[in-house]
């Protein structure tokens, strides 16, 4: 059955606000197909517009052309069929006709000149301005690369009047700006689209296309942090927009050129289509372009043999993408250089395929996943490593240094030793068994390998260095053995066992001469260190004092043995490990001040002993105890201490936790700006450590929390956004998934998307349902409800706010409750809702609440009960003046409103001096009703009382505000009655 005009027009507008893509465009052609079967001219031509405007905002650009056609040709012969609206249309889609023919190769050059010739001669029968013909030619000259007619026609384009054909100011500024980058301009650019970044200007496209633009200008010019801030805001923005593909391929070049290759992998793989929709050659050969730059850069990182997404029907590795990607880049370009007669796209395109990466690397705050390194590669340099052309003596001889000094990097250097010695025979090469157990030891000590390896190397150590005639390091060997053995769980007290006879043999070696002190104190420290473990592995309370008591009787012996012997040197890490299982102690008793103080004298010393790696633990543990301590200054300084003095030297996790650390200090103490750059670097190290999911995870859920903190809503819901799938109840707890949800809702608030904002927030309003106390629970309904109001989903908002409103009732909240009970009031005269009626009870429900609390007795936060009471007689009589019809107060129900005016001013005089600015705004609501009701002369006095309340000194804004106000009420006044008031 046929559809009737009034149909057919009713289901265009709801296509109208579908999303792009093929669907909205395959509807568009039904209901073309519709209007043309009424004989509705004037249909037609709207079905006809409507078909032309989604091809044009989707990847289907090429099948614009045709309904143009027919409405140009229905303009020669049916003009009456347009109306004023229809004509504007007409007129302005002429642009998107005459600028997107560029991007389409098959059409001839000839073809293209000739359409912007016909725009320009109708433009002028029009009477419209040449300013729009005039950027269309630089547009056509820009292509072309003629950059002498490109000057011209931007000239004239300036030049020219702006007009209702004018372009907006966002894409002008657009336009602008992409002529300056193309001339070399960078700076000059960003400080013409400045507007549009700023949200001074936007439209359908705008600031998406502006913000993917500037990312190479951003970064040529050294502003690296606004780059990454415009990806992150602006790749949010064109993700579900088929028809922004270039802007899509700006992100991925951003990208590849900033070591965030996993990232771009990301972007490619969210969107398959953008390799086979060819409504846009001109967007595709972009895509294609970036997609081989690229394949090409994780091929150079060697990763060609990674499987990437690509074109359906093939496996792709990056390799053979970037062969593929390369050549169909190359072959568009190819076919625009033989419509354009010369070789200017091909020149631009293999300039985008040469480009080399601006920065190595700029952490962005969202997770990618790690790309799968086709050799090994170690996730930090030590600092002192060792120079590869060393021979195997050399290397022993820095590697013994190295220990000697008690350095970070004696791992490594034990580490080259073996694999030097690996090459030959390892005895033949000189290795001695001293040597070899050195190797074995610090091999297990680098903490990579699992217990039970580590186990194994230690004692094979011992072996070697009993051998080489060392009982005393075959002692602290087998020691270390036992404190392996503990990290398997259960096997502390086995450990414990085992240190218990090493102990015994180590004394009596260091008293007869045949073990160092360090060797000694070393079975003393793993025996302290095998004592902790039972702490944190200790069942229930009775059992983790006996253990805090062990390893506090642990801690003291090691402290007895190494205090008197710290000038020797070789023992102060032992003194200091012995500080640090105190300051434990101290915690875990409840004592975090002593805790602080036995921290910071372990880092003192080792920075006295000029071993200030050894200090990093003990300043990170100062900072986090100092943070809950409120001690600010102090948390910092420990935390920027760590993170100076360890960053060089620990692997890739402990960076990424040193940062963080110090992100966090920052954070406590408002200091955002710094915070998020170091959660940054937490992130980027997480990735590098293989800990996304842990480490990273924390990092990203922080950062989205402090950029939402600082006003940059954008990044944080970016942020967020990307996080959240990796926060679950089971491994970070819900609190922490409420929390992100929490933040996602508040930013997707500001960014203006309140449907999407109130999804987040019932989502987590479902979880905080089942936790013990209510509070947040109720917050999460509320905000759910006022994010469903805004977007006008008035049913659903009806039902959340009813459901907060019982929470708060239960939480004894009356203020809260009050207010839903006044929001569902106003919901209720919404088309479709409950009604009048219904409004005026929620209303009197709401007074009934106030008076209820404020007759109940003495109340805590009276002042702010009789507020809301006020309030709600302020709505009450808003209310009642809303529903009323013909003149301003001329309906009966008008006397009512103003008696709900007049209690409302009582009450906020009776609340007090704080709620003067509710008070005198209600003033003036109660004077405009007297004006109309017939009372000049209650009008003029309320409006020189409110000039008089704000008349003494400078007033702020609401006095300026109000003294405004009371005098245009006066003007209004004396206009209907005269000075009198007769």
């Amino acid at each position: 059955m046929s559809l009737d005009s009034t149909t057919i027009r009713q289901a265009l507008r709801e296509n109208d606000a579908e999303p792009e893509g093929p669907a909205r465009n395959a509807r568009a052609e039904r209901l073309l197909a519709e209007a043309e079967q009424t004989g509705d001219a004037a249909l037609l031509v709207e079905a006809l517009t409507h078909q032309l405007q989604v091809y044009n905002y989707s990847s289907e650009k090429d099948k614009m052309f045709v309904p143009f056609a027919r409405l140009l040709r229905m303009w020669d012969e049916q003009p009456g069929a347009f109306g004023d609206f229809m004509t504007h249309h007409l007129f302005w889609m002429f642009k998107w006709v005459s600028s997107s023919m560029v991007d389409q190769p098959h059409i001839p050059l000839a073809a293209i000149e000739k359409w912007q010739g016909e725009m320009e001669h109708r433009y002028r029968l029009a009477g419209h301005s040449e300013r729009a013909v005039r950027q269309g030619e630089l547009e056509i000259a820009r292509h072309l690369g003629d950059l002498a007619r490109a000057e011209r026609a931007f000239a004239a384009w300036q030049a020219a009047d702006r007009d209702r054909m004018a372009n907006c100011h966002a894409c002008e500024l657009h336009e602008q700006g992409g002529w300056q980058v193309q001339r070399g301009l960078d700076a000059e650019a960003l400080e013409t689209w400045a507007p549009v970044l700023a949200g001074e200007h936007t439209c359908a496209h705008e600031p998406h296309a502006v913000l993917a633009a500037s990312l190479l200008p951003l970064l040529r010019t050294g502003r690296a942090e606004q780059a990454r801030a415009h990806h992150l805001r602006g790749y949010r923005m064109v993700r579900s927009m088929e028809s922004m593909r270039d802007s899509a391929a700006q992100h991925i070049e951003f990208c590849a050129l900033t070591g965030n290759e996993a990232r771009a992998l990301e972007i490619i793989a969210e969107r398959p289509a953008y390799f086979t929709d060819s409504g846009n050659p001109g967007s595709l050969m972009d895509f294609l372009a970036v997609t081989a730059l690229l394949m090409d850069r994780l091929t150079a990182l060697g990763h060609g043999e990674q499987a990437v997404p690509g074109p359906a029907g093939t496996d792709w590795t990056a390799r053979s993408l970037a062969v593929h990607a390369r050549a169909r880049a190359l072959a568009l370009a190819a076919r625009f250089d033989e419509r354009n007669g010369n070789a200017y796209i091909s020149g631009l395109v293999r300039e985008r395929l040469d480009r080399r990466p601006l920065l190595d690397r700029l952490p962005l705050g969202v997770r990618a996943a790690r790309l799968t390194a086709t050799a090994g590669k170690p996730d930090a340099a030590p600092s002192g490593a060792v120079d590869a052309p060393l021979d195997l003596a050399g290397l022993l001889a820095e590697a013994h240094r190295l220990s000697d000094a008690q350095h970070p990097d004696a791992e490594a250097a034990w580490g080259a030793v073996a694999r030097r010695a690996a090459e030959s025979d390892g005895a033949a090469a000189g290795l001695s068994d001293h040597d070899r157990a050195c190797v074995e030891d610090h091999r297990a000590m680098d903490g990579s390998l699992p217990p039970a390896e580590a186990v194994a190397s230690f004692r094979t150590a011992a072996g070697l260095y009993e051998a080489a005639g060392d009982p005393g390091e075959a002692t602290a060997a087998a020691a270390r053995a036992a404190y392996a053995r503990s990290l398997e769980t259960g096997r502390a007290q086995e450990a414990l066992a085992e240190l218990a006879s090493l102990l015994d043999r180590a004394l009596a070696l260091h008293a007869g001469g045949g073990a160092t002190a360090r060797q000694a104190s070393t079975v003393l420290m793993c025996r302290a260190r095998v004592l902790g473990r039972l702490v944190r592995e200790a069942p229930d309370e009775e059992s983790a004092e006996a253990a805090v008591a062990g390893l506090e009787h642990g801690a003291r012996e090691l402290l007895a043995f190494t205090e008197p012997l710290c000038a020797e040197g070789s023992v102060v890490t032992r003194f200091t490990e012995a500080l640090d299982l105190l300051g434990d102690v101290a915690r875990y008793r409840g004592d975090p001040r002593g805790a602080l103080e036995l921290y910071e004298r372990a880092a003192a010393g080792a920075h006295a002993a000029g071993l200030p790696w050894y200090a990093v633990e003990y300043e990170a543990k100062t900072a986090a105890l100092a943070i809950r301590l409120d001690e600010h200054e102090r948390a910092e300084r420990a935390a920027r201490a760590a993170l100076e003095h360890g960053a060089a030297f620990v692997p890739a996790a402990g960076r990424a936790q040193l940062h963080l650390g110090l992100a966090e200090v920052l954070g406590a103490a408002g200091q955002f700006d710094e915070a998020t750059e170091h959660a940054l670097d937490a992130g980027h190290w997480a990735d590098e450590a293989g800990e996304s999911a842990t480490l990273g995870v924390h990092a990203r859920h922080r950062l989205g929390g402090w950029l939402l903190r600082l006003g940059r809503a954008a990044e944080a819901a970016a942020v967020l956004e990307a996080v959240l799938p990796d926060i679950t109840a089971e491994e970070h707890r819900d609190g922490m998934v409420v929390q992100t949800l929490w933040w996602l809702g508040e930013s997707l608030t500001e960014l203006r998307e309140p449907r999407e904002a109130a999804g987040h927030w019932l989502k987590a309003a479902d979880i905080a349902r089942h936790w013990p106390e209510q509070h947040d629970h109720a917050m999460l309904a509320d905000l759910a409800a006022e994010a469903l109001c805004r977007a006008d989903l008035d049913s659903q908002a009806e039902r959340a706010y009813a459901r907060a409103g019982e929470l708060w009732r239960e939480l004894g909240d009356v203020p809260a409750l009050v207010r839903t009970l006044r929001v569902r009031a106003w919901i209720a005269i919404r088309e479709g809702q409950s009604g009048p009626d219904a409004a005026r009870e929620f209303m009197a429900a709401a007074e009934r609440e106030c008076e209820a609390a404020l007759t109940s007795g003495p109340v805590e936060g009276a002042p702010r009960l009789l507020a809301e009471l006020a309030d709600t007689h302020r709505q009450t009589g808003e209310l009642i003046t809303h529903l009323c019809e013909g003149e301003p107060g001329g309906a009966p129900e008008s006397e009512e409103a103003l008696g709900h005016v007049h209690r409302a001013i009582d009450r906020f005089t009776e609340a007090g001096p704080e709620f003067l600015g509710l008070r005198t705004a209600t003033e003036l609501t109660a004077a405009w009703l007297e004006a109309d009701l017939g009372h000049p002369d209650a009008a003029r006095t309320r409006a020189r009382r409110i000039l008089e309340i704000y008349g003494t000194g400078e007033p702020d804004e609401t006095g300026r505000e109000r003294r405004a106000e009371a005098e245009a009420l006066l003007s209004y006044v004396d206009g209907r009655s005269g000075p009198s008031g007769g």
